[in-house]
C-alpha cells in the first residue's frame, strides 16, 4: 500500500534490470581495455560494444525477433562473449549448446528449445549434419571459423560470422522491455531422463552479477577481484554462462582472455603471456594444469582460481598453493545461475598456517549476499548448524531459476515447499561455512549405513601416488551396495603402485579415523583414465553402469 504523499512523479522512470545496462560502465571507464582470443584476436571494449550491435543487426536481418531462441555452438571465444550480450539485449533468448552432448541429447535440446538460428563453429558442423533431419525449427545457420575455411556441409550457410559483421551497422538500438523477459536457456543432464531446460531472465542475470561482485569484490579475504584483474575462463561458456563471471568482468571493464579449446600448453602460454590473474574451473582442469611439466617451469603466483563443479580435495589444493596458485572453492548448480557460496577466508584466518587454511579453502563456502541456505532432514525440518548434523541443502535467492522449460512436474519438485532443492547433502559449521558431504544420488548404502563417497575420495587423494580418485556405490547381494574406487595414479608412480597398496592405505586411514569395519568391502581399481561429463565433471553415472559388469 502506498503511503499518502509518496506517489511517484508521473514521468519518473522505473528502469528495468536489463543485460544491456552492464555495458554502460565499461563504455565510459574502460573503452580502451582489451578483450583477447588466443593469439588470433585483440580489440578494445569500444570495438566490442560496436560488434555487439553489429551482431544484433545481423540477427535481425536474418529474421530473429523478440522471443526467438538463437543457439551458439563455439569454443570459448570473443564471438561467444558478443553473443552473451547481443542476443538477449535484442529481446531474443540465448541458447548455449553443450557441444559434448550425445547426438540424441543434442537433437532433443535444439528441438525442445525451438531454436530458429544457430551460430556454429566449423568444428561442430558435422554434429549438426548428423541430426539435420530433426532440425524442424532452424531457419538459418551462421558459420564461425578462425580460418574462414569452407566447411564440408550440405547446409545452406547464410554467411560467415566476420563477413556478416563487416556488412552490418553498429547503430543498432537495443530497446527496453520487461526485466522478467527470458534472456538465456541451457540444458542440464541428470542421472535419468532427458536433459532439462534451465532458463534465466534479465533481472536474474543482473542480480546474479551484482551478487558475484559483492562476494568477490567487497570483502577482505584471500582473493579479491577488481577491474585490474586479467580474467580467463576455464569453464566452458556453454555451462551456466561460464558461471556468470563474463558478465561481472565485462561490468568491471577488466581485461579478458578467451582461450578457445582447452589445451594445457596454450592455457599456460596465455596465463603467462597475458598476465592472467583470475580464472575458474573444475578440479579436472586444475589437475591437468598442475601436472603439466610446463607448470613446474613457470611462475603461477598471483593466479586466483575458483574451483567448482566437484569437491576440491586437500591434496589438489596443497599442490596448487605450493605452485603459487591462490585456489579456493565456489558452489552452485545449473539451476542457481550458479553462485550460492564462495569460500572466503575471514580476516583473522589470513594469518593461519597453510594446513589450517587448506581446511577452510576446501570448504564449500559462505553464502553470498542475498542467498539463504538451510539444511533439512528427510522430513524437511532444519537441522542444527553444528558442523555435524547433515541433511539436504535447500536454497532461496533472487536469481534461482523458477523452473524447467515445458516441465511443470519437475519444476514443482525442484521448488517443493518454497525452497529450491539442490540434491546435495551437507552441513553448516559454527563459523557459517557450508560443507557438502555427498550428492543424494551418490551416497553409498552399505549394511544399513550411509557412507559418503566424497569422504572416501578425500582419503584416497591423500596417498602420495594418487592423482585423482572417484568412488561410487555398486550393487552387492550381501551388503546392498559396496564402494568401488577408481584411482588414477601419477605418471612417476606407474607401474609400481598396485590395487592392494591403495587398498591397504585406505583401510589403515579408515581404521585411524574410526570408521566402520565393513568398508573393508571396498573394491579398488587402478585405471588409465576416469570418465568425465561434457563440462569436465566426473561421470559417476557412466562409471556405475560400466564398471559394475567388470567387478562382477
Amino acid at each position: 500500500m502506498n503511503i499518502k504523499g509518496m506517489q511517484p512523479a508521473k514521468e519518473a522512470c522505473n528502469s528495468p534490470l536489463l543485460i544491456k545496462n552492464i555495458l554502460t560502465t565499461p563504455s565510459i571507464y574502460s573503452s580502451e581495455q582489451e578483450i583477447i582470443y588466443r593469439d588470433k584476436v585483440r580489440y578494445s571494449y569500444a570495438t566490442f560494444i560496436k560488434r555487439v550491435a553489429k551482431l544484433a543487426g545481423v540477427l535481425e536481418r536474418l529474421g530473429v525477433k523478440q522471443g526467438d531462441t538463437v543457439a551458439v555452438m563455439d569454443w570459448d571465444s570473443h564471438r561467444y562473449l558478443e553473443a552473451f550480450f547481443a542476443i538477449p539485449m535484442m529481446g531474443a533468448v540465448l541458447h548455449t549448446i553443450n557441444v559434448r552432448l550425445s547426438l540424441e541429447q543434442l537433437s532433443y535440446t535444439l528441438c525442445h528449445a525451438e531454436d530458429v538460428v544457430i551460430l556454429v563453429n566449423v568444428d561442430f558442423i558435422s554434429l549438426l549434419e548428423s541430426i539435420r533431419e530433426n532440425l524442424k525449427t532452424v531457419k538459418k545457420i551462421v558459420l564461425l571459423s578462425d580460418e574462414k575455411r569452407a566447411p564440408d556441409t550440405t547446409f545452406d550457410i547464410c554467411g560467415e560470422y566476420e563477413e556478416l559483421l563487416a556488412k552490418s551497422s553498429s547503430d543498432y538500438y537495443f530497446p527496453d522491455f520487461n526485466e522478467n523477459t527470458v534472456a538465456t536457456i541451457f540444458y542440464t543432464t541428470g542421472t535419468t531422463g532427458r536433459p532439462k531446460g534451465v532458463f534465466f531472465t534479465h533481472r536474474q542475470i543482473l542480480l546474479h552479477t551484482y551478487g558475484i561482485m559483492a562476494a568477490l569484490c567487497a570483502y577482505k579475504s584471500q582473493a579479491n577481484i577488481n577491474s585490474e584483474d586479467v580474467y580467463m575462463p576455464l569453464t566452458p561458456m556453454f555451462h551456466v554462462h561460464a558461471w556468470g563471471v563474463p558478465f561481472l568482468m565485462t561490468l568491471l571493464g577488466a581485461k579478458q582472455v578467451y582461450p578457445g579449446r582447452y589445451e594445457p600448453e596454450i592455457l599456460l602460454k596465455l596465463i603467462i603471456g597475458e598476465g592472467v590473474t583470475f580464472s575458474h574451473c573444475v578440479p579436472t582442469i586444475m589437475h591437468m594444469i598442475v601436472n603439466s611439466p610446463a607448470a613446474k617451469k613457470i611462475d603461477l603466483s598471483g593466479w586466483k582460481v575458483i574451483i567448482g563443479g566437484s569437491p576440491l580435495s586437500k591434496s589438489l589444493c596443497r599442490t596448487a598453493l605450493e605452485l603459487g596458485i591462490n585456489l579456493f572453492t565456489g558452489y552452485g548448480l545449473s539451476e542457481t545461475c550458479p553462485l550460492l557460496t564462495i569460500t572466503r577466508l575471514k580476516p583473522h584466518m589470513l594469518a593461519w598456517d597453510l594446513e589450517d587454511q587448506i581446511k577452510i579453502r576446501c570448504r564449500t563456502g559462505l553464502p553470498v549476499p542475498n542467498i539463504l541456505l538451510d539444511i533439512v532432514d528427510k522430513s524437511g525440518k532444519p537441522v542444527s548448524r553444528d558442523g555435524k548434523s547433515s541433511g539436504e541443502i535447500i536454497a532461496r535467492g533472487p536469481w534461482l531459476t523458477q523452473g524447467y522449460l515445458k516441465d511443470k512436474e519437475k519444476s514443482e519438485k525442484l521448488w517443493e515447499g518454497g525452497w529450491l532443492h539442490t540434491g546435495d547433502i551437507g552441513f553448516i559449521d559454527n563459523n557459517g561455512y557450508l560443507q557438502i558431504t555427498d550428492r543424494i544420488k551418490d551416497v553409498i548404502k552399505i549394511g544399513g549405513e550411509i557412507i559418503s563417497s566424497f569422504q572416501l575420495e578425500e582419503i584416497l587423494n591423500k596417498h602420495i601416488a594418487v592423482n585423482e580418485a572417484v568412488v561410487v556405490g555398486i550393487p552387492d547381494k550381501k551388503w546392498g551396495e559396496i564402494p568401488l574406487a577408481l584411482v588414477l595414479v601419477k605418471d612417476k608412480f606407474i607401474p609400481d603402485i598396485t590395487n592392494n597398496e591403495i587398498y591397504d592405505f585406505l583401510m589403515k586411514t579408515i581404521s585411524n579415523e574410526g570408521n566402520i569395519e565393513y568398508l573393508a568391502q571396498c573394491k579398488i581399481v587402478v585405471v588409465d583414465s576416469i570418465a568425465k561429463t561434457g563440462v569436465g565433471k566426473i561421470n559417476k553415472k557412466w562409471i556405475r553402469k560400466n564398471y559394475q559388469k567388470i567387478i562382477e
